[in-house]
């Protein structure tokens, strides 16, 4: 019999597999699609977040049936401190992934000349293993914590929960620099980044208005998924540093992180134009299917709209969301 807690993660879980698993599906085909014909450095970064999305997704199932079972942990043993690491490094993942988005377009607004001359797509494939590691590496305590103490861990039926007095001397000074380095941090250069990255946009006189609201969107959306998604699992860090104590609610502000999944495909939408042709392109298939009349204007504006984003470039290279 669930009860109103495990429904709810249940539900979430659900909702974000269903949901966020074929979208960035479609986002990973429209990115290798683009970096087959022409790569760049934007493009290498939306597939290393997708591939990260993807990979939360796999595992999220196993967390399905961590709700089914009450929370508590009835898999192998050794599947928890994996699927945690996934977990909580993915979230990690995508704050930075964000974050390097943010100032490669900011970069390609601010010094575009000296920086499209310069910008390499094996620079972003060397960031994104930079990425993967600092995650890794920051989510290698959950092995630490798993394994410091097998007796007190064996004694409790939930996963990476319950921790001893000498667990929590380590995790929560751990937990404290995650938030500092991991959350305020990024967020600080996305903020940085993208409030010169619009005010730029605004003072360039042949900017097609559609690019100013796509950046509009690729800002907001970027914000939201910080605040939203990332604030109260981080915030549960500094308030667990000074009750000295892991919270009971930290389970319902890791949950608003799962759903970080689904909002980034609206991300990808505003960053690739790519993405927004592949989706323009199955849309057209279908509407001449259906042939839907209103499809078929949105299908005539729409290729109007890129076949005048297709003209403007080869001259607004670096600023091509």
């Amino acid at each position: 019999m669930f009860d109103k807690e495990n429904m709810l993660f249940l539900v979430v879980y659900i909702i974000t597999f269903i949901f966020g698993l074929p979208a960035n599906i479609f986002a990973l085909y429209a990115f290798v699609k683009k970096v087959q014909q022409k790569a760049t450095p934007v493009d290498v970064l939306l597939i290393g977040l997708t591939v990260s999305d993807l990979l939360f997704l796999v595992f999220l199932p196993i967390r399905m049936k961590e709700a089914i079972d009450h929370m508590e942990w009835n898999m192998p043993y050794f599947l928890c401190p994996l699927t945690g690491i996934i977990f909580y490094g993915t979230i990690y993942n995508s704050s930075l992934y964000l974050t390097a988005i943010s100032v490669e377009r900011y970069f390609g607004v601010a010094f575009p000349i000296k920086y499209k001359l310069n910008r390499k797509p094996l620079h972003a494939v060397v960031g994104s293993v930079v990425i993967w590691t600092i995650s890794l590496a920051q989510c290698s305590i959950v092995f630490i914590m798993h394994y410091s103490d097998d007796k007190h861990n064996s004694s409790h039926v939930h996963c990476y929960e319950d921790f001893c007095d000498d667990q929590l001397k380590v995790l929560l000074p751990f937990r404290l620099q995650q938030f500092v380095l991991l959350f305020c941090v990024p967020l600080l250069i996305c903020c940085f980044c993208y409030i010169n990255f619009i005010r730029i946009l605004y003072q360039l006189p042949n900017i097609n208005p559609r690019r100013r609201y796509r950046a509009i969107g690729l800002a907001f959306g970027t914000m939201v998924v910080f605040l939203v998604c990332f604030g109260p699992y981080n915030i549960s860090h500094l308030i667990g540093h000074i009750t000295n104590e892991s919270p009971k609610w930290r389970n319902y502000a890791v949950l608003t992180s799962t759903l970080n999944t689904c909002l980034d495909p609206f991300i990808y939408y505003f960053s690739s134009s790519a993405l927004r042709g592949t989706f323009t392109q199955i849309l057209n298939r279908f509407s001449s299917k259906l042939q839907c009349p209103s499809c078929s204007v949105y299908q005539r504006n729409t290729a109007q709209t890129l076949e005048l984003e297709e003209r403007t470039q080869s001259t607004n290279d670096n600023l091509d969301m």
